[in-house]
């Protein structure tokens, strides 16, 4: 029996089969991706496709013998859908095609998908990128979360849904895309050295105070 997060896997709820999760960068997909897709899905039978909150496309219903061959045939990788580490990035899609867009939301989005997704780290790890302070990307329930403004990008830290939800809180505003992903690398290096395992980043903060953190990731 395959654990989750093995080659990609999620147990379901029969405990026989799996759903798999081939990594979708932000949610942007061709339109070659999604026929590979379907045709996947009507080869190994699969259950249902779903459409994910966090932006990925799942396969329901696999059989254990057919996850190496699934993905051999599909040639993506595995979107980090659970497990210790830093799952798929949302992001709205900001200037690139909203109305209300102030910042390149989608653009930087997959930029740090690119840097950080599968990361491996204490506890699982969630960004949201939205373009305006509407947070599409439900930005304010994300361990780091940015919100595009008319000078730059706010940065959220602290959030999580869940069973016990916590709300993000503001550590710095108008930033360049630059200095932004400057102070993510600076966040989660901290978070990487000090947090204890499955301890999220908000329960981190939580604990030491946040103006300690605050101290520690901006030097101030």
């Amino acid at each position: 029996m395959l654990q989750d997060g093995e080659k990609g896997v999620i147990i379901q709820r029969d405990k026989q089969t799996y759903a798999v999760s081939p990594h979708i960068p932000c949610g942007v997909v061709q339109p070659g991706t999604l026929r590979k897709i379907a045709d996947m899905a009507e080869k190994y039978n699969a259950a249902a496709i779903k459409l994910t909150s966090a932006e990925r496309i799942v396969l329901v219903g696999l059989k254990e013998e057919e996850i190496d061959n699934f993905w051999r045939d599909i040639g993506m990788p595995a979107g980090a859908a659970v497990g210790l580490c830093v799952r798929s990035i949302k992001a709205c899609p900001g200037t690139t095609f909203c109305k209300r867009g102030i910042q390149d939301s989608l653009g930087l989005g997959l930029k740090l998908d690119e840097k950080y997704h599968g990361m491996e780290l204490p506890a699982k790890f969630k960004l949201g990128v939205s373009g305006c302070p509407n947070q599409c990307a439900e930005t304010c329930i994300k361990d780091i979360g940015l919100v595009g403004l008319p000078k730059g990008w706010k940065v959220l830290v602290g959030g999580n849904g869940g069973a016990k939800p916590r709300l993000a809180v503001e550590l710095a505003k108008d930033l360049s895309e630059e200095q932004t992903v400057e102070l993510i690398d600076k966040i989660i290096a901290y978070y990487k050295a000090n947090a204890k395992p499955h301890q999220r980043l908000g329960a981190m903060i939580e604990k030491m105070g946040f103006e300690a953190f605050k101290s520690a990731v901006l030097g101030g």
